[in-house]
């Protein structure tokens, strides 16, 4: 088997100026430098990076950046510099902490009618967008869809998050999780929420698969994991990732229940109990006793409409009917209404966080 490397090449004008700054100040190590007589090119490794400076080298200095554990501990603790080159270096740390940005409120809808565009995403998914502003980047909710089903081409990977759901609301699709066992079908009227980190991947979709998806904070890192195979040995499904459990809601395995809202019933998903009420996700339907005017506590407070329709009262906005595919997010002490149910009237509701209060009024 032949030997390959790659290199980096980086211009200079004097390299006897570059060479201190790369060996002493970033601690790499020199492996190559020539001629003798008048060196041109020196070559410097570490930190799994092999860069070429070569005098005159028809090329722009560019950026280095240098993960780490502990920034600190690189550079006399300096994060931005720039070599004699120009090249600039940036030291960051290599798993940086999930940053939940405040939540921008405000009354968002999303009509299906609206025709918004379904954009090309990771593994030849299409998404679209029921949450444009993302609230100020503090979440982001996704209509996604797989055309034509068959095998997924996606890899073992994990999400840097702080909350993450999976619901399937058509069709089906095979998954795999970290320490959760064989792989498994996700139905629709199901779903899993993905804890922090937990390795997974797409297996294989139906046809018709239609899933929602939503991810706090809207930004986040999906890194790839070269090194695992699902499933693995381990069965762990009581095993904590960031203090958050793997859950698979069964719909057919649980029971209605008297919803926060008069004149609804509701599923529990034990989302929030395993995810120390970090978020609450219930599945809604009519039920007994009439609607009534309420305002909520919930810092995020998503809804998107399964089936069947309703209308949306508030004091702020003009009343709107919401059929499958709708979405909306009311923000915190907002009375709003959700008036003339159809029979067939299913919601998926998503709270953040899971644990929230609900005050009911007669009248706005």
């Amino acid at each position: 088997m032949q030997n390959i490397r790659a290199e980096v090449v980086l211009p200079t004008k004097q390299l006897r100026d570059d060479i201190p700054f790369f060996t002493k100040t970033l601690g790499m190590r020199m492996d190559e430098i020539f001629p003798a007589d008048d060196p041109s090119v020196a070559v410097f490794s570490g930190y799994g990076l092999r860069v070429r400076v070569q005098k005159d080298a028809q090329t722009a200095p560019g950026v280095l950046r240098i993960l780490c554990d502990d920034p600190m501990l690189i550079a006399d603790g300096q994060t931005h510099l720039t070599a004699p080159n120009g090249t600039r270096i940036e030291i960051a740390a290599l798993a940086p902490p999930v940053v939940m940005p405040p939540v921008a409120h405000e009354f968002v809808m999303r009509r299906m009618a609206d025709q918004a565009p379904w954009v090309i995403g990771r593994a030849g998914m299409h998404y679209r967008d029921l949450i444009p502003s993302r609230l100020g980047g503090s979440i982001i909710a996704s209509h996604i869809r797989i055309p034509g089903g068959g095998p997924v081409p996606d890899m073992v990977h994990f999400h840097s998050v702080g909350f993450q759901l999976i619901y399937c609301y058509k069709g089906w699709v095979d998954l795999v999780y970290e320490d959760q066992g064989p792989p498994f079908r996700l139905e629709a009227g199901n779903c899993v929420i993905q804890p922090p980190e937990i390795r997974h991947r797409v297996l294989f979709a139906s046809e018709d698969l239609e899933v929602i998806e939503i991810g706090v904070p809207a930004e986040h890192i999906t890194t790839i994991d070269h090194d695992m195979d699902l499933p693995n040995a381990h069965i762990r499904p009581d095993r904590l990732f960031e203090g958050q459990r793997f859950v698979h809601y069964k719909a057919n395995e649980t029971e209605w229940r008297p919803f926060r809202l008069p004149g609804f019933v509701a599923r529990d998903t034990m989302i929030c109990a395993n995810t120390g009420a970090v978020a609450g996700v219930q599945v809604v339907k009519p039920g007994p006793g009439s609607p009534v005017w309420a305002r909520h506590t919930s810092d995020i407070h998503f809804t998107f409409v399964l089936n069947g329709q309703l209308t949306l009262q508030s004091k702020a906005q003009a009343a709107q009917t919401l059929v499958a595919g709708d979405a909306f997010v009311i923000p915190p002490d907002m009375a709003c209404l959700y008036s003339a149910p159809s029979e067939d009237l299913e919601l998926l509701e998503v709270s953040l966080p899971g644990d929230f209060e609900t005050h009911l009024e007669d009248s706005v």
